[in-house]
């Protein structure tokens, strides 16, 4: 299995459903930026709101640090639309809600159950030029929490700007880092 760490994100261009507009979402809206694609299997599913709505209530810090929240699904940004409109947990979603009917993001990810026809829950954080740091892939019956996303995507930010040190395990914003060397080699 090949690793998609440090894997350049590939163009893209799809409509997308936010804050009651239709809008186009391409690779070029994410050049120079931190951004974080939440991808999920199908609107009105049950796992699914509860994950976007705890992003949505995280959405304002990871606003703060400058990240951009991009939900995906293989539905249409019209279905998105709807969904919006008929649940008081969706109206909440401030990102954009991109729409994937093809797959074809979802499938440049390594997330597309083909025979489905709808994605993974995968997430992934890409950075300013375009490359994946964070990619985690779960099964559809497990769900995500954005405060611990909030806390790795923390990390790599802490990294990507301090690059002779690393985070350790539970490492929090504010916490001691590492400076790998051979004198601490054996006794962490």
């Amino acid at each position: 299995m090949q690793t998609i760490i440090n894997a350049q994100v590939p163009e893209f261009k799809l409509q997308a459903y936010r804050n009651g507009n239709f809008e186009t979402v391409g690779s070029n809206d994410i050049k120079g930026k931190w951004s974080v694609f939440f991808f999920y299997p199908a609107d009105f599913t049950f796992v699914c709101p509860t994950e976007l709505e705890d992003m949505a209530e995280k959405y304002a810090d990871f606003q703060e640090l400058g990240v951009e929240i991009y939900s995906v699904s293989t539905d249409t940004h019209f279905v998105h639309k709807a969904w919006h409109d008929a649940s008081e947990t969706i109206r909440k979603i401030k990102y954009p809600m991109l729409a994937d009917p093809t797959g074809n993001l979802c499938r440049a990810f390594g997330v597309l159950l083909e025979e489905d026809g709808v994605a993974y829950r995968g997430t992934f954080l890409v950075n300013p030029e375009g490359k994946i740091k964070i990619a985690e892939i779960h099964d559809n019956g497990i769900g995500r929490n954005a405060a611990e996303l909030l806390r790795k995507v923390e990390a790599a930010l802490f990294v990507a700007s301090h690059p002779a040190e690393v985070c350790p395990a539970k490492w929090k914003r504010g916490d001691a880092t590492l400076k790998p060397s051979i004198d601490l080699v054996g006794k962490i």
